[in-house]
């Protein structure tokens, strides 16, 4: 009879440990993501925004826990994203690079769907997020030597214009500053329907036109 008493209790007391154990794992819970840095600038204002092109940096996602409070490095859980691609990219394993499309700001997140119950994660059965900020400074043509002047596209129908130098990518970035005596050559590529383009504002020749930059100066290109 004692041995059988023994023999319960200690089949009570696994139990017990098990449950316990088990009640932990289930109440731990991820109760926000911080993302590390919390701010990124990409590139300079005397510098064209398609020249940041290729600029990145490693950003970390660290999650905080309660039941027990921990902190973990969550960095290659977590679902990244970016608000704006044309901006910034962020890739699975959080490197987030600029494109050289589009400047100004954006938020990169990192996301997770609790209650898988793996890597650690919680199992609340919530979505967890947390973000930074990533900002690519727009060119502005300014410099030691002032203000340069500045061409600006606008492009009708469908269809892209980029500049050699390179500063214009339109639609995107449609305007530049480059510096006085500058001599610019414009490509236009049609696309959709289009097939051909029309100039205004510069000298052109089929698909490409010519400027040499002395002031602020607008160019159209239609396409049809």
């Amino acid at each position: 009879m004692r041995a059988f008493l023994f023999r319960a209790i200690g089949t009570l007391v696994i139990a017990c440990s098990l449950v316990a154990a088990l009640s932990c794992a289930r109440d731990q819970q991820l109760e926000f993501i911080e993302v590390i840095p919390t701010t990124e600038t990409f590139g300079a204002s005397t510098i064209p925004v398609i020249d940041d092109t290729g600029l990145s940096v490693q950003a970390r996602a660290l999650g905080h826990y309660i039941h027990p409070p921990v902190v973990k490095d969550i960095t290659d859980q977590v679902t990244w994203g970016s608000n704006d691609p044309q901006m910034v990219i962020v890739n699975s394993t959080g490197l987030i690079t600029a494109v050289g499309n589009a400047c100004g700001s954006t938020i990169v997140s990192a996301t997770v769907q609790t209650g898988h119950g793996n890597g650690g994660r919680s199992s609340s059965g919530a979505i967890v997020t947390g973000s930074m900020t990533a900002n690519v400074v727009c060119f502005t043509g300014t410099g030691s030597g002032g203000t340069n002047p500045i061409l600006a596209v606008t492009v009708t129908g469908t269809g892209s214009v980029v500049s050699s130098p390179t500063g214009i990518s339109c639609p995107g970035i449609c305007s530049a500053g480059f510096a006085s005596g500058t001599p610019l050559t414009l490509t236009a590529t049609p696309s959709g329907s289009a097939t051909n383009v029309l100039w205004s504002g510069c000298a052109p020749t089929g698909l490409t036109c010519t400027i040499t930059l002395t002031a602020n100066s607008p160019v159209t290109a239609t396409f049809f």
